[in-house]
């Protein structure tokens, strides 16, 4: 028995129209997945208090960048990996060389460079020295003699008689910190993965229906 299959030109046409529905399918659902994902992160940032700027750090792409494709794909990333993995992970979080965190008080005021101003740092711009201060209770203290500013910040006094000189506490001293966990990356990321079979399935429907 022979059986011979007779491929017309409107069946090949049809093939055709129907992959090309595929690629843009895919690439369509793709780009809305890698958006969603970007927009429900940056969501989460904002809603835990960590600022706007945090949050745009949040990115997307879809490969191909031009054209479509069935093999689709979308990219989320951060351009502030590190921090995002901090608030995502919350990590305990250890001096470099065995010692202690310096934890910055209002009084030690603000980083040049931007972030939390360091020891080294508030000794070179204030003129003060620091004095370590252990207690048993608590955190041991750096701490330094002067006046405090009207921003609540210690700087050197210039009184002889020695008023308004106060012991004023700059630093904190922890052997480490726990940072609490304030995201949760993966929840979203896992709505975002499975929501693109139906995305797929939408968008060539879609695509049918544009068609006809």
């Amino acid at each position: 028995m022979k059986l011979k299959l007779d491929i017309t030109p409107d069946l090949v046409a049809a093939m055709a129209a129907e992959v090309k529905a595929g690629e843009k399918a895919v690439t369509v659902a793709m780009r809305e997945a890698g958006t969603g994902l970007k927009t429900a992160w940056r969501g989460q940032i904002t809603g835990a208090g960590l600022g706007r700027r945090l949050a745009n750090s949040i990115r997307s792409q879809t490969y191909p960048k031009a054209g479509k494709s069935l093999n689709a794909a979308a990219l989320v990333w951060s351009k502030a990996p590190v921090i995002i993995s901090a608030h995502d992970t919350g990590p305990l979080i250890r001096s470099k060389d065995g010692f202690w965190l310096a934890i910055p008080l209002p009084a030690a005021g603000k980083s040049l460079r931007g972030g939390r101003i360091t020891p080294g740092e508030w000794e070179r711009r204030r003129g003060l020295r620091l004095r370590f201060v252990y207690r048993r209770t608590g955190p041991s203290l750096l701490v330094a003699e002067g006046r405090l500013n009207t921003k609540g910040q210690a700087v050197v006094s210039r009184s002889k008689t020695g008023r308004g000189k106060v012991t004023a506490p700059i630093f904190l001293l922890v052997p480490q910190v726990k940072l609490p966990k304030r995201l949760d990356l993966a929840r979203d990321a896992d709505r975002a993965l499975d929501s693109v079979p139906g995305l797929i399935v939408a968008n060539w429907v879609e695509g049918r229906s544009v068609g006809k």
